[in-house]
Protein backbone atom coordinates (compact mmCIF):
# COMPACT_ATOMS: atom_id res chain seq x y z
CA UNK A 1 0.00 0.00 0.00
CA UNK A 2 1.48 3.08 -1.17
CA UNK A 3 0.34 6.16 1.08
CA UNK A 4 0.86 10.32 0.73
CA UNK A 5 1.15 12.21 3.58
CA UNK A 6 1.23 16.53 3.25
CA UNK A 7 2.03 18.62 5.88
CA UNK A 8 -0.42 22.35 7.28
CA UNK A 9 -1.29 24.07 4.16
CA UNK A 10 -1.06 28.02 5.08
CA UNK A 11 -3.25 30.13 3.24
CA UNK A 12 -4.07 30.12 -0.47
CA UNK A 13 -1.10 30.07 -2.02
CA UNK A 14 -0.40 26.51 0.04
CA UNK A 15 -3.49 25.11 -0.68
CA UNK A 16 -3.55 26.12 -4.07
CA UNK A 17 -0.34 24.23 -4.47
CA UNK A 18 -1.57 21.43 -2.87
CA UNK A 19 -4.47 21.34 -5.48
CA UNK A 20 -2.42 21.63 -8.41
CA UNK A 21 -0.22 19.04 -7.23
CA UNK A 22 -2.19 16.52 -6.15
CA UNK A 23 -3.83 14.63 -8.54
CA UNK A 24 -0.74 14.43 -10.82
CA UNK A 25 0.67 12.55 -7.86
CA UNK A 26 -1.51 10.46 -7.23
CA UNK A 27 -1.63 9.35 -11.01
CA UNK A 28 2.45 9.57 -11.50
CA UNK A 29 2.99 7.35 -8.46
CA UNK A 30 -0.04 5.19 -8.31
CA UNK A 31 -0.97 6.45 -4.68
CA UNK A 32 -3.45 4.65 -2.74
CA UNK A 33 -4.35 6.92 0.38
CA UNK A 34 -3.89 10.68 1.12
CA UNK A 35 -3.71 12.53 4.00
CA UNK A 36 -3.36 16.34 4.27
CA UNK A 37 -3.64 18.72 6.75
CA UNK A 38 -5.58 21.57 6.51
CA UNK A 39 -5.89 23.59 9.56
CA UNK A 40 -3.84 26.67 8.24
CA UNK A 41 -5.59 26.56 4.84
CA UNK A 42 -7.87 29.95 5.07
CA UNK A 43 -5.40 32.65 5.33
CA UNK A 44 -3.29 30.85 8.21
CA UNK A 45 -6.22 30.87 10.93
CA UNK A 46 -8.38 27.60 10.13
CA UNK A 47 -10.53 25.92 7.30
CA UNK A 48 -13.55 26.29 5.58
CA UNK A 49 -15.86 24.26 4.31
CA UNK A 50 -15.07 24.99 1.06
CA UNK A 51 -11.61 24.71 1.08
CA UNK A 52 -11.97 21.23 2.86
CA UNK A 53 -14.74 20.06 -0.09
CA UNK A 54 -11.47 21.45 -2.98
CA UNK A 55 -9.28 19.50 -0.95
CA UNK A 56 -10.92 16.43 -1.17
CA UNK A 57 -12.17 17.00 -4.62
CA UNK A 58 -8.31 17.44 -4.93
CA UNK A 59 -7.90 13.48 -4.43
CA UNK A 60 -7.57 13.70 -0.28
CA UNK A 61 -8.92 10.86 1.13
CA UNK A 62 -8.73 12.59 4.61
CA UNK A 63 -8.35 16.47 6.05
CA UNK A 64 -6.70 16.67 9.58
CA UNK A 65 -6.64 19.32 11.79
CA UNK A 66 -5.24 20.21 14.87
CA UNK A 67 -5.17 23.84 17.54
CA UNK A 68 -6.63 26.09 14.93
CA UNK A 69 -9.06 23.70 13.98
CA UNK A 70 -12.16 26.23 15.53
CA UNK A 71 -10.39 29.62 13.74
CA UNK A 72 -12.81 29.76 11.46
CA UNK A 73 -16.37 29.45 13.35
CA UNK A 74 -18.19 27.56 10.29
CA UNK A 75 -16.22 24.44 11.50
CA UNK A 76 -17.86 23.83 14.55
CA UNK A 77 -20.87 23.01 11.62
CA UNK A 78 -19.62 21.55 9.43
CA UNK A 79 -17.20 19.10 11.33
CA UNK A 80 -20.18 17.26 12.47
CA UNK A 81 -21.30 16.25 8.97
CA UNK A 82 -18.10 15.56 7.51
CA UNK A 83 -16.72 12.02 8.08
CA UNK A 84 -13.15 12.86 6.59
CA UNK A 85 -12.55 16.24 8.52
CA UNK A 86 -11.26 15.19 11.39
CA UNK A 87 -10.23 17.28 14.33
CA UNK A 88 -7.81 16.14 17.44
CA UNK A 89 -9.49 12.92 18.75
CA UNK A 90 -8.85 13.89 22.70
CA UNK A 91 -11.03 17.38 22.77
CA UNK A 92 -13.39 16.77 25.16
CA UNK A 93 -16.22 14.77 25.22
CA UNK A 94 -19.27 16.77 23.06
CA UNK A 95 -16.80 19.07 21.15
CA UNK A 96 -18.22 18.44 17.34
CA UNK A 97 -16.92 16.28 14.93
CA UNK A 98 -14.72 13.58 15.24
CA UNK A 99 -10.72 12.60 15.76
CA UNK A 100 -10.49 9.07 14.10
CA UNK A 101 -12.27 6.90 11.38
CA UNK A 102 -11.50 4.28 8.74
CA UNK A 103 -11.41 5.05 5.20
CA UNK A 104 -10.93 2.83 2.37
CA UNK A 105 -8.19 3.22 0.08
CA UNK A 106 -7.80 2.48 -3.52
CA UNK A 107 -6.82 -0.56 -2.87
CA UNK A 108 -9.36 -2.05 -0.77
CA UNK A 109 -7.57 -1.51 2.54
CA UNK A 110 -8.88 -0.08 5.35
CA UNK A 111 -7.02 2.72 6.77
CA UNK A 112 -8.09 3.82 10.25
CA UNK A 113 -6.66 7.86 10.97
CA UNK A 114 -6.25 9.26 14.41
CA UNK A 115 -5.92 12.89 14.54
CA UNK A 116 -4.00 13.77 18.27
CA UNK A 117 -2.84 17.29 19.67
CA UNK A 118 0.10 17.19 22.01
CA UNK A 119 0.14 18.96 25.04
CA UNK A 120 3.69 20.38 25.79
CA UNK A 121 3.62 24.12 25.00
CA UNK A 122 0.35 23.83 23.25
CA UNK A 123 -3.31 26.20 23.68
CA UNK A 124 -5.69 24.89 24.11
CA UNK A 125 -4.21 22.30 26.65
CA UNK A 126 -5.97 18.77 25.48
CA UNK A 127 -6.96 15.62 27.41
CA UNK A 128 -3.69 13.66 27.77
CA UNK A 129 -2.44 12.20 24.16
CA UNK A 130 -1.30 9.30 24.80
CA UNK A 131 -4.55 7.86 26.59
CA UNK A 132 -6.78 9.49 23.22
CA UNK A 133 -4.21 7.14 21.16
CA UNK A 134 -4.42 4.19 23.52
CA UNK A 135 -8.03 4.24 22.84
CA UNK A 136 -7.95 4.77 19.32
CA UNK A 137 -5.88 1.30 19.10
CA UNK A 138 -7.78 -0.34 21.33
CA UNK A 139 -10.99 0.10 19.39
CA UNK A 140 -9.22 -0.32 16.01
CA UNK A 141 -6.08 -2.56 16.45
CA UNK A 142 -4.12 -3.17 13.63
CA UNK A 143 -4.59 -6.38 12.06
CA UNK A 144 -7.82 -6.24 12.84
CA UNK A 145 -10.34 -3.85 12.27
CA UNK A 146 -7.74 -2.11 10.03
CA UNK A 147 -5.06 -2.88 7.51
CA UNK A 148 -3.35 0.47 8.16
CA UNK A 149 -2.82 2.78 11.18
CA UNK A 150 -2.12 6.56 10.62
CA UNK A 151 -1.90 9.04 13.46
CA UNK A 152 -1.38 12.88 12.49
CA UNK A 153 0.43 14.06 16.05
CA UNK A 154 -0.09 18.10 16.35
CA UNK A 155 2.08 19.31 18.58
CA UNK A 156 5.19 21.66 19.23
CA UNK A 157 8.12 19.72 21.12
CA UNK A 158 9.99 17.12 19.61
CA UNK A 159 10.30 15.10 22.66
CA UNK A 160 6.49 14.77 22.69
CA UNK A 161 6.33 13.56 19.47
CA UNK A 162 8.92 11.38 19.68
CA UNK A 163 7.81 9.61 22.54
CA UNK A 164 4.53 9.22 20.99
CA UNK A 165 6.37 7.45 18.14
CA UNK A 166 7.81 4.88 20.21
CA UNK A 167 4.33 4.29 22.37
CA UNK A 168 2.57 3.17 19.60
CA UNK A 169 5.81 1.62 17.49
CA UNK A 170 4.54 -2.17 16.04
CA UNK A 171 0.48 -1.00 16.65
CA UNK A 172 0.24 1.42 14.17
CA UNK A 173 1.70 2.12 10.73
CA UNK A 174 2.73 5.72 10.45
CA UNK A 175 3.40 8.85 13.12
CA UNK A 176 3.87 11.80 11.46
CA UNK A 177 4.01 15.17 13.36
CA UNK A 178 2.57 18.18 12.39
CA UNK A 179 2.15 21.90 13.20
CA UNK A 180 5.92 23.84 13.77
CA UNK A 181 5.52 24.03 9.85
CA UNK A 182 9.19 22.99 9.30
CA UNK A 183 10.42 19.56 7.56
CA UNK A 184 12.78 17.50 10.02
CA UNK A 185 15.29 14.93 8.75
CA UNK A 186 14.31 12.17 10.88
CA UNK A 187 12.21 10.29 8.55
CA UNK A 188 13.13 6.39 10.24
CA UNK A 189 11.39 2.83 10.34
CA UNK A 190 11.39 2.61 14.20
CA UNK A 191 11.99 -0.87 15.88
CA UNK A 192 8.67 -2.05 15.88
CA UNK A 193 8.09 -1.26 12.14
CA UNK A 194 5.90 1.94 12.43
CA UNK A 195 7.39 5.02 10.26
CA UNK A 196 8.00 8.19 11.89
CA UNK A 197 8.62 11.94 11.22
CA UNK A 198 8.93 14.78 13.80
CA UNK A 199 7.19 16.95 11.07
CA UNK A 200 6.36 16.94 7.64
CA UNK A 201 6.74 20.45 7.17
CA UNK A 202 3.68 22.93 5.72
CA UNK A 203 2.35 23.29 2.25
CA UNK A 204 2.96 27.07 1.32
CA UNK A 205 5.34 29.72 1.07
CA UNK A 206 9.06 29.45 2.88
CA UNK A 207 10.12 32.84 2.01
CA UNK A 208 7.89 33.58 5.27
CA UNK A 209 7.49 33.21 8.83
CA UNK A 210 6.23 29.65 9.12
CA UNK A 211 4.18 30.62 6.30
CA UNK A 212 3.24 33.51 8.02
CA UNK A 213 4.45 37.30 5.81
CA UNK A 214 7.90 38.15 7.96
CA UNK A 215 7.68 41.35 8.59
CA UNK A 216 5.03 41.33 11.69
CA UNK A 217 6.39 38.40 13.49
CA UNK A 218 9.94 40.06 12.77
CA UNK A 219 8.47 43.06 14.08
CA UNK A 220 7.19 40.93 17.41
CA UNK A 221 10.45 39.85 17.86
CA UNK A 222 12.73 42.86 17.74
CA UNK A 223 9.98 45.66 19.40
CA UNK A 224 7.53 43.46 21.22
CA UNK A 225 4.86 45.81 20.03
CA UNK A 226 2.29 44.77 17.18
CA UNK A 227 1.88 46.87 14.24
CA UNK A 228 -0.58 45.15 12.46
CA UNK A 229 -2.57 41.15 11.45
CA UNK A 230 -0.79 38.32 10.78
CA UNK A 231 -1.09 37.69 7.18
CA UNK A 232 -0.37 34.39 5.37
CA UNK A 233 2.85 34.79 2.54
CA UNK A 234 1.35 35.08 -0.99
CA UNK A 235 5.01 33.53 -2.40
CA UNK A 236 5.45 30.65 -4.79
CA UNK A 237 4.98 27.52 -2.19
CA UNK A 238 6.52 24.23 -1.32
CA UNK A 239 4.33 21.09 -0.66
CA UNK A 240 5.95 19.27 1.77
CA UNK A 241 5.01 15.62 3.12
CA UNK A 242 6.09 12.27 3.44
CA UNK A 243 5.55 8.89 0.88
CA UNK A 244 5.48 5.51 2.68
CA UNK A 245 4.84 1.97 1.43
CA UNK A 246 3.12 -0.17 3.79
CA UNK A 247 3.16 -4.31 4.03
CA UNK A 248 0.36 -5.24 2.77
CA UNK A 249 0.75 -8.13 5.26
CA UNK A 250 1.53 -6.61 8.35
CA UNK A 251 0.34 -2.80 7.56
CA UNK A 252 3.66 -1.79 9.19
CA UNK A 253 5.99 0.63 7.02
CA UNK A 254 8.59 -1.33 4.87
CA UNK A 255 10.20 2.03 3.17
CA UNK A 256 9.46 6.26 4.11
CA UNK A 257 11.06 9.14 2.47
CA UNK A 258 10.05 12.69 2.58
CA UNK A 259 8.23 14.75 -0.53
CA UNK A 260 9.21 18.18 -1.14
CA UNK A 261 7.82 20.03 -4.38
CA UNK A 262 8.32 23.64 -5.04
CA UNK A 263 10.81 26.66 -4.64
CA UNK A 264 13.63 27.36 -2.23
CA UNK A 265 13.85 23.82 -0.67
CA UNK A 266 15.47 21.48 -2.37
CA UNK A 267 12.91 19.12 -4.41
CA UNK A 268 13.02 15.59 -3.47
CA UNK A 269 10.22 12.55 -4.31
CA UNK A 270 10.98 9.17 -2.41
CA UNK A 271 13.08 7.41 -4.71
CA UNK A 272 11.27 4.16 -4.22
CA UNK A 273 7.92 5.62 -6.09
CA UNK A 274 10.73 6.35 -9.62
Amino acid sequence: MRLLFLGDMVGRTGRTAVWDRLPGLISDFKLDFVIVNGENAAGGFGITEDIFHETIKAGADVVTTGNHVWDQREALTFASREDRFLRPANFPKGTPGRGSGVYIAKNGARVMVSNIMGRIFMHPELDDPFQAGERELAACPLGEQADAVVFDFHAEATSEKVCFGHFVDGRASLVVGTHTHQPTADHQILSGGTGYLSDAGMCGDYDSSIGMDKEEPLNRFLSKVPKGRMEAATGPATICGVGVDLSDRTGLAEKIAPLRLGPRLEETVPSFWR
